[in-house]
């Protein structure tokens, strides 16, 4: 076997940083990840990796070896074709004598029977950077099956020495029972004959209470000297169901300071409650008659706030 060494170190470079390096005029290496796996047969557990293919239809050169071959070797970027070129010529030369040749940590080159390049990766080569140090490793397989036999005759002897201990304190245990069950119920009476005496004194005491204060205002007296005149109001009661709206107001005293200034300007202005949404309706006015109220509401959005509208609502008074 023909070990090749030249290139190779680049080579096996640049499948650590990119998935595809193309050997121009020959073909180009890919990597594919793949993750970790076990071998069931030989009990062998491999990280995870990436996994080396060889296209021989990529050929076209995208500059990524000659580039990285220029700045290594410190020459032009043509020279470092021209030992590409070298190199591939070679690599072909050996190839059709029927060598196999190996590009070290990368894998080996050969023609099968039709006389097609074939490629085999190195095996000891883990181009994904994340699994860096880590390798494989055989484990034996474990057998159980000894320890499973051996909990369930525990399992047994433990369940076997439950029923005997069992059987020899449910005497002791019946009897517990019993008396546990009388204190409960001489606890429970004795808590209920507690509790109708505690509610007849309670009641007893209130009873005291309320006649006490009833004579206390029975016998109280109250002399005002001088008393004021009383005083009639009258307060004008709001009518129709014909409002129009000035404004709804999420905080009452906006509201409020509302109906004020329309007050000011000579409106009948009223507050007619909460709507359902909780905005306090402030109105100019309130009219029975529709064709009034509509009127109204031209005069007021052409003089006054071309947002007002109508709103037609029986006041619950």
């Amino acid at each position: 076997m023909f070990v090749y060494m030249q290139l190779a170190t680049y080579i096996n470079d640049l499948l650590y940083r990119y998935e595809c390096v193309i050997i121009p005029g020959f073909g180009a290496f890919l990597t594919q990840n793949h993750s970790a796996k076990i071998d069931v047969a030989t009990h062998t557990f491999y990280p995870p990796g990436k996994t080396l293919l060889f296209n021989r239809q990529l050929q076209t050169n995208d500059g990524i070896l000659a580039n990285y071959l220029a700045s290594v070797d410190g020459t032009s970027y043509e020279l470092a074709l021209q030992k590409i070129r070298n190199f591939t010529g070679k690599l072909s030369l050996e190839l059709s004598e029927g060598k196999t040749v190996k590009l070290d940590h990368v894998g080996e080159f050969f023609l099968n029977e039709e006389q097609k390049v074939q490629f085999t990766p190195s095996e000891k080569e883990n181009f994904n950077t994340a699994s860096f140090g880590l390798s494989s490793f055989v484990s034996p397989s474990i057998e159980r099956v000894i320890a499973i036999e051996k909990e369930v005759e525990i399992e047994k002897e433990t369940v076997a020495l439950y029923e005997e201990k069992k059987k020899t304190a449910y005497p002791f245990l019946k009897y517990a029972a019993i008396g546990l069950i009388a204190l409960m119920v001489g606890g429970i009476g004795g808590l209920k004959m507690h509790e109708v005496n505690v509610e007849k004194h309670n009641f007893a005491e209130k009873q005291k209470a309320d006649a006490l204060l009833e004579s206390q205002i029975q016998e109280a007296t109250f002399v005002i000297e001088n008393p004021l005149p009383a005083l009639n109001i009258t307060l004008s009661k709001q009518t129709g169901r014909y409002h129009i709206v000035a404004g709804a107001f999420r905080i009452e005293e906006n509201a409020q300071k509302k109906m004020t200034q329309l007050a000011q300007k000579g409106f009948s202005a009223q507050l007619i409650g909460v709507n359902r949404y909780g905005l306090h309706q402030v109105v100019y006015n309130s009219y029975e008659s529709r064709l009034e109220a509509l009127q109204m509401l031209r005069t007021i959005k052409r003089t006054e706030n071309k947002d007002a509208w109508l709103l037609v609502q029986d006041l619950n008074n």
